[in-house]
């Protein structure tokens, strides 16, 4: 990069303007899809694009694009960017880094006037988080065709506000939502740069991590019914205590996971316990299961341990149970092609790397259903993230931006 004082200057200017749209005047960033401080941020970036020469555009889900035409214009795009929303006070750089990752590539383009063969488009993605409207991987699910008119009318915000009435406020037309899908030959690759969310990189003093795998997902809810009695007068061989049918069974989540191995990780995050009075013998408990891995094989042993133990305590303390299905997304292997031009650019910078999966699910696992997709991990501070502390020093998302840069560059070049 010729100039990467100018860049780095770039790089903070647009991310402590973007944290400025923000509907917290307290901690961390709150940017909820189609709110004013969103419609800020989409301003924003707009303007940012007309300045470097890129025409900014929009499509039926509410996704924001710029292009740079390539020598081909009827070859594939090459896509680089992320979300902008965020969660409820959560951090400045989960999102908007790759945001403004591609629009510094754009105005590196720009500026040295770099010819590819294949267009290049920036791609500000909303709703990511599913924040207001708890469809999180909106914006890259409607690119693959995945989200309905139906759809549109059932996401609601808390205040009963649907996403289709907000899209229409804001002038776009939710019946004709499936025009936002693109044709999978329409784009060469999607790439994207993110914080890691965890400590690993700024452990081992690691520049960068360039992500192989992006860990398969199965999101369930368990509810298990006993009976609620008397806390003082029901003897202790005569109870159906849901909550103590439940704390074994969330000691087995841990542990199987454990088992499991191969980085394997199983979460209980919530947990509601009823009637929940403390003379009343809990008569129901739900909880749910987060559990990962980067095998398929292994996510299904962790279920099956737990659905053994959910067996074995409906025999032993003739608590029932049941299980409701939130989430379910395979591994995805990321692109070997881009991951080797991620790792010759990082060498060529003399920048220190390492392969490694992602524990968390992002735009790029969405995409990887309709194109080749590479994704770079930048270090951050204490492994924090979806809090005020997250933070990513700025010189760590330059080098992420370089190699990216490049990338795209041999990508999308000459011989493209």
């Amino acid at each position: 990069m010729e100039n990467m004082e100018s860049s780095l200057i770039r790089i903070k200017k647009h991310l402590t303007k973007l944290s400025e749209f923000n509907t917290d005047s307290g901690e961390g960033l709150t940017r909820f899809s189609f709110t004013k401080e969103e419609q800020a941020a989409r301003k924003y970036l707009k303007k940012e694009l007309k300045k470097i020469g890129v025409e900014a555009y929009e499509d039926q889900a509410g996704n924001l694009f710029g292009r740079i035409e390539g020598e081909n214009p009827e070859a594939p795009a090459i896509m680089i960017g992320s979300h902008y929303d965020s969660v409820k006070n959560g951090g400045h750089f989960d999102g908007p880094a790759g945001v403004i990752m591609a629009l510094e590539v754009m105005t590196l383009l720009k500026e040295e006037g770099f010819k590819t063969q294949h267009p290049i488009e920036f791609v500000a993605l909303i709703e990511e988080e599913g924040g207001r409207f708890g469809s999180g991987l909106y914006g890259s699910r409607a690119m693959l065709g995945a989200i309905s008119y139906q759809d549109l009318l059932n996401y609601k915000d808390k205040a009963g506000i649907s996403m289709a009435e907000e899209l229409k406020k804001h002038g776009f037309e939710p019946k004709k939502i499936k025009d936002a899908a693109r044709d999978p030959e329409s784009i060469k690759a999607f790439i994207e740069l993110h914080i890691e969310q965890g400590p690993v990189l700024e452990n081992e003093g690691t520049d960068l991590g360039l992500v192989d795998f992006i860990v398969g997902i199965n999101e369930f809810k368990v509810k298990l019914t006993g009976r609620p009695d008397h806390a003082g007068t029901t003897p202790m061989d005569m109870r159906k205590d849901a909550l103590l049918s439940a704390t074994r069974v969330v000691q087995e989540v841990e542990a199987a996971a454990v088992r499991a191995g191969e980085g394997t990780v199983a979460t209980v995050g919530e947990l509601e316990v009823k009637p929940g009075a403390a003379n009343i013998v809990p008569g129901e408990v739900e909880f749910t299961v987060d559990i990962r891995s980067k095998s398929a094989e292994l996510v299904a042993e962790v279920k099956n341990a737990i659905q053994s133990i959910l067996a074995e305590e409906e025999k032993e303390s003739a608590v029932e149970w049941e299980i409701n299905e939130l989430l379910s997304v395979d591994p995805i292997p990321l692109s070997e092609e881009i991951l080797a031009l991620f790792e010759a650019n990082a060498k060529e910078n003399g920048f220190s790397y390492k392969k490694m999966i992602s524990g968390a699910g992002h735009d790029a696992m969405v995409m990887a259903g309709m194109t080749d997709v590479g994704l770079v991990f930048v270090p951050s501070k204490g492994g924090r993230s979806h809090c005020p502390e997250e933070w990513t020093d700025y010189e760590d998302l330059q080098k992420g931006i370089e190699v990216i840069y490049q990338s795209v560059k041999d990508l999308g070049g000459q011989n493209g």
